[in-house]
């Protein structure tokens, strides 16, 4: 790791630790389908596809080939106030995504999924005429600070930071540790549904709320969706209110969850969708696709960012959605998704410090568990990721506790399996005390 640690120790006299969340010593070269190298040359399955921003894998060739005929053509001129013929394509492709009729819908782009969210904020008020936004527990909307005052996941996104933006509530999200012993489904959700209706009957005027901005499936939450019928109670809720439904696709949209949205795994009709990451296969870009009459309740300079709808970018989301759909990456994503979920419930039934694991796609949140107590583990999740890099395997975790599984859709099924026999290993390894205790520069994770 020669060449690593010295890239390293000279980036950390320059860079600030606010930017990164850290796990592991490692300095990414290069990268093809599902496999990365480092500057070292070590080689690793990848199971994260970047944040689920390589939906697509690591420089695919046709997306790479839109790049570079783009930027020999132009690079950037802003959409700001000119249109290019790639960046007005795009919008007459994204508009076919939004559901029922394309004329219906429009969209504005950004730069990244945090500004999408701010967008949805400026919109949602600008057409209802209303202040308040209502977001999960467990939220992450991103790192602006509209996005930020959305997002309830991390104290280190309030700390030091505040005041955050005024006219934001959160209400508890229906994940798994709050189900009581023995609850069922139907009334887990009658449960969540009152908890999530105090602050509106108590302190919360509804007729003064925007919108509810809700991650259908929560990403960095832990991969977590409610159960059967919670979302109808709160779309019901919202739509008698007048109040509009926004969806964040950031993480988990562009087939990640084996459907192209995740809000179709609960047929949700929502107003407002936020949408980035995997939107270019990495490349920055973000967009809100929203109702036709909600996107005109606002005018130019409400949402203009200087390099938003860039040129490149645009071809590369067009190029993206093209990969998706000659590839079938949708079906594949539910295909692998259930390899996926046969594997890792069978793990839970080998080793008694696997917890809840839940599986939507090629995307899943597996829970490590201190047997004893039933609580979240986060030393030996960090003992665990730690080993699987040093095996080849990139991995790392959500809230502390929770392994984060998101490979790219195009994951060879013979690579996916190899990533699979390497963490069976490192499960018996664990259990066995075998393991290597983390050794790196920082603190693993959140």
């Amino acid at each position: 790791m020669v060449k690593n640690d010295e890239i390293l120790n000279q980036e950390e006299q320059h860079f600030a630790g606010a930017g990164r969340v850290y796990y592991f010593d490692v300095v990414i070269e290069s990268g093809k389908g599902a496999i990365l190298t480092d500057v070292d040359g070590n080689e690793y399955i990848d199971l994260l596809a970047s944040a689920s921003a390589t939906n697509t894998g690591h420089a695919h060739p046709k997306i790479v080939k839109a790049i570079q005929k783009q930027a020999e053509n132009l690079v950037h001129y802003t959409a700001a106030y000119f249109a290019t013929s790639t960046e007005a394509k795009l919008a007459s492709e994204l508009v076919k995504l939004a559901p029922g009729n394309p004329d219906d819908w429009m969209v504005v782009y950004g730069n990244s999924g945090s500004d999408a969210n701010d967008a949805i904020i400026k919109f949602a008020r600008g057409y209802t005429g209303r202040p308040n936004v209502v977001s999960f527990v467990g939220a992450y909307h991103g790192s602006t600070y509209g996005s930020i005052s959305a997002s309830a996941v991390s104290l280190n996104m309030s700390r030091k930071i505040g005041p955050l933006l005024p006219g934001f509530y959160k209400v508890p999200f229906p994940s798994p540790d709050k189900r009581l012993v023995n609850e069922s489904d139907a009334d887990f959700v009658e449960r969540m549904f009152a908890a999530f209706k105090e602050p509106f009957e108590n302190y919360l005027p509804a007729e003064e709320t925007a919108v509810i901005m809700i991650e259908p499936i929560q990403g960095d939450g832990g991969i977590i969706a409610p159960p059967a019928g919670y979302w109808d109670k709160v779309a019901s809720f919202a739509h008698e209110h007048g109040i509009l439904l926004a969806v964040d696709e950031v993480n988990q949209g562009y087939g990640r969850t084996g459907t192209f949205w995740s809000f179709e795994h609960f047929g949700l009709k929502p107003d407002l969708i936020a949408m980035g990451k995997s939107m270019a296969s990495g490349i920055p870009l973000s967009a809100v696709l929203g109702r036709r009459e909600i996107m005109q309740s606002l005018q130019a300079p409400a949402n203009v960012y200087t390099t938003a709808g860039n040129v490149v970018s645009a071809a590369a989301a067009l190029a993206t959605l093209d990969v998706i759909k000659s590839e079938d990456l949708v079906a594949q994503s539910a295909k692998l998704g259930q390899v996926a979920q046969n594997f890792f419930a069978h793990e839970k039934t080998q080793f008694n410090f696997i917890g809840d694991v839940r599986l939507y796609g090629l995307n899943g949140g597996i829970d490590i568990i201190n047997p004893k107590t039933g609580l979240g583990d986060e030393q030996a999740t960090n003992t665990i990721i730690y080993n699987l890099f040093k095996n080849g395997v990139l991995m790392i975790s959500l809230r502390g506790s929770t392994l984060r599984f998101q490979p790219p859709l195009v994951i060879k099924e013979a690579d996916l399996q190899r990533a699979f026999t390497i963490i069976h290993q490192v499960f018996e390894d664990f259990v066995n005390g075998k393991l290597k205790e983390p050794n790196g520069r920082h603190h693993i994770g959140w």
